[in-house]
């Protein structure tokens, strides 16, 4: 394990996050919160603090190998959560800090759980930082680091290996050949499409701050408003364009780079991204029918299926309504989204479209050759060939997936509250959607849950943004052991 070199880019991981805050300062500055303007800069400094001593590591050897990439990412979101906490704790905001610890980690991961009631008494500031939070955390911070850092230019797989970790889906690939230049794409992309949401947003007449969060929220599918009530307050005009928004984030960011490149036909007859516009067709259509005696029109019944179904296929947790009083036909429709998720590649979180696409045709082509013991049948999606190796990788992924799914929703049943509850706190956690149904449904929070259960959700939802495996890498012994190569 090269730990200076794992050390020394979490060190300037944690020193970005510290400068990432400072907008948030001068928002509390301007705003005359004193609380919040003292909570920042100690925030800030306690940051520097432990970044640029870590920063400043001389490194021996510069190699990063798969194994130092997971360990560096899972490291590097667990110090900034705990450090990206101190703001609330310091406001006041939040006077817990575990619950501090938990509404960070849900901000980071893009998930929108939170244990606050009332967010519209909240300062602006903290505010501000609580979504800012999505943002940041929906591309990912490490892949940030990638524009900057000297490393992702070289051909020696260091970025590779921190992109491959942080990037959601069954393999993260480079958009051209130097990593700094597919990370410049990537947030490029990513910050168009936030400015080009906030402007229709405006245009809407929005006021200015709202529409800052709650683009901030939709562009990392995270969830997390100003207002109590999330989005019901605000006009359909502005829901409409939540609602697109949720869905263009949540499509695989390799899409728009093939419609920069004029490859048209190409992004167009993409199988995940077809599969994902027929799930929300198919999703909307049976909600508006089972809805429509609840809703005030067609246009209402159309605008609010189409809202629900967006916020939680994209995994952002934004609500207009409280689907929890819906029938339980689209109820169930809504749990079912939580677990497929987005496309890879996207900020959206969940099992994600591809993984839905390779399992089903290995079931498939399992059933065939039940028929057929001497046939050989190749999967493939988009025209590529899916190997063996890919399936099988899959398939650990899903079995591991449900076994932490199990043991999370057994852990946190020790405080009694009902399985839908559970069932759904976990899922929503795990998925990074955020509302579940129950106690934790859209109208409600995660206040009531024991320590110990939220410090289980908590590690729920590092485990789903980060897809497993660079969490559950930290618990393994062999992982730390000095090996020389």
């Amino acid at each position: 394990m090269n730990y200076r070199a794992v050390f020394n880019i979490i060190g300037k991981v944690v020193c970005t996050v510290a400068v990432f805050m400072i907008p948030a300062l001068l928002i509390s500055l301007g705003m005359g919160e004193r609380a919040g303007t003292v909570a920042f800069l100690i925030s800030i400094v306690a940051s520097a603090a432990v970044g640029l001593p870590l920063a400043l590591i001389k490194q021996k050897r510069t190699d990063i190998f798969a194994r130092e990439g997971l360990v560096t990412v899972g490291l590097a979101w667990i110090f900034v959560s705990l450090l990206g906490a101190l703001p609330f704790l310091l406001s006041g905001a939040i006077p817990n800090y575990i619950d501090c610890v938990f509404e960070t980690v849900s901000g980071f991961t893009t998930t929108g759980a939170t244990i606050l009631g009332d967010v519209e008494h909240l300062p602006r500031g903290i505010l501000y930082w609580r979504s800012f939070t999505h943002w940041l955390g929906g591309m990912g911070v490490l892949v940030f680091l990638l524009i900057l850092n000297p490393l992702s230019d070289k051909n020696t797989g260091e970025g590779m290996h921190l992109l491959r970790a942080e990037s959601p889906g069954i393999k993260a690939s480079k958009l051209v050949p130097r990593m700094r230049d597919s990370a410049r794409i990537l947030y490029r992309i990513y910050i168009a499409l936030t400015v080009l949401e906030a402007v229709l947003l405006l245009a809407g007449g929005m006021p200015l701050f709202d529409t800052v969060c709650l683009s901030f929220g939709t562009a990392g599918t995270g969830g997390f408003g100003v207002l109590n009530d999330s989005v019901a307050s605000y006009s359909p005009y502005s829901q409409w364009v939540i609602t697109i928004f949720m869905l263009l984030f949540a499509v695989n960011f390799n899409v728009y780079f093939l419609l920069l490149m004029r490859k048209v036909r190409a992004a167009l007859k993409n199988e995940e991204l077809i599969t994902f516009a027929l799930i929300v067709a198919v999703s909307v259509a049976v909600i508006s029918v089972n809805i429509f005696r609840l809703c005030a029109g067609v246009e209402d019944t159309l605008r609010t299926a189409a809202f629900q179904v967006a916020s939680i296929i994209s995994t952002t947790g934004y609500s207009t309504v409280d689907f929890d009083l819906w029938p339980q036909l689209s109820r169930t429709v809504l749990v079912a989204l939580m677990f497929c998720g987005a496309c890879a590649g996207s900020t959206g979180g969940g099992a994600k479209v591809i993984r839905m696409i390779i399992c089903f045709k290995a079931a498939r082509r399992s059933v065939y050759k039940t028929m057929h013991p001497n046939s050989v049948r190749i999967i493939h999606v988009d025209g590529e060939r899916i190997d063996d190796e890919t399936v099988s990788a899959v398939g650990a992924y899903m079995l591991a997936y449900f076994i932490i799914t199990a043991a999370a929703i057994l852990l946190i049943s020790l405080d009694g509250m009902s399985f839908e509850t559970n069932f759904t706190a976990v899922a929503a956690c795990l998925n990074n959607i955020g509302p579940g149904l129950g106690a934790v449904g859209p109208v409600c929070n995660y206040g009531a849950f024991s320590w110990l259960s939220k410090l289980v959700l908590t590690l729920s939802m590092l485990i789903g943004r980060l897809e497993i495996y660079p969490i559950l890498l930290l618990f393994t012994p062999t992982v730390w052991r000095k090996i020389h190569r």
